[in-house]
């Protein structure tokens, strides 16, 4: 199965990041394949993800950004066997780990703020060993780059992507994919 993501990312490179419940049907309905919901909570994080598998797509949950969720392996367990997307994105190491273990795809999210994050970033992502990173944000076509050089996994590029021309420069950067909140670009054929 995770192959199976990775080639759809490749063939399908624009994820839908959605941010606001409000926003999972238009995403679905778009040309994307992949979404990353980047919002919701217990009480509706399930319905979400079925919504999105039923209509034939990806989906994956930040994690982090789940509310009313603890930050323990047993959440991890109870995303992978009650929620059951196809993988979940954190900045959480152990997270990660975890994920790995019920078979979820992970992606790690790493900030790309300074010179400092970016050694710290590769480092963890070669420890952790996900089945991708996203780097944040995904306008940084030289990061981008050495990102993919050094850690020799996907790399998804993702945050302040607003235009079809800075989709282009991540995936000739060597992204495989991008990640963006910016419907206009869902719809991109």
């Amino acid at each position: 199965m995770k192959d199976k993501i990775l080639e759809t990312m490749t063939e399908f490179p624009i994820i839908a990041a959605v941010r606001e419940i409000k926003d999972v049907k238009e995403a679905v309905s778009s040309n994307t394949q992949v979404i990353f919901l980047l919002s919701g909570d217990i009480m509706n994080i399930c319905d979400l993800v079925d919504f999105i598998k039923k209509n034939g797509k990806i989906a994956f949950v930040h994690f982090d950004l789940i509310e009313g969720l603890g930050k323990d392996t047993k959440a991890v367990e109870y995303i992978a066997e009650r929620i059951k997307p196809h993988g979940i994105i954190s900045t959480r190491n152990n997270i990660l780990d975890h994920a790995k273990d019920f078979g979820l795809f992970s992606i790690q999210r790493l900030f790309m703020l300074d010179s400092q994050a970016l050694k710290t970033g590769l480092s963890s992502a070669k420890q952790i060993r996900p089945d991708a990173v996203e780097i944040l944000p995904g306008i940084m076509p030289s990061i981008i780059k050495e990102v993919a050089n050094d850690v020799l996994m996907p790399v998804i590029a993702g945050g302040l992507v607003r235009t079809k021309e800075e989709v282009i420069n991540a995936i000739k950067a060597g992204a495989i994919a991008v990640s963006t909140s910016e419907k206009s670009l869902w719809f991109i054929e």
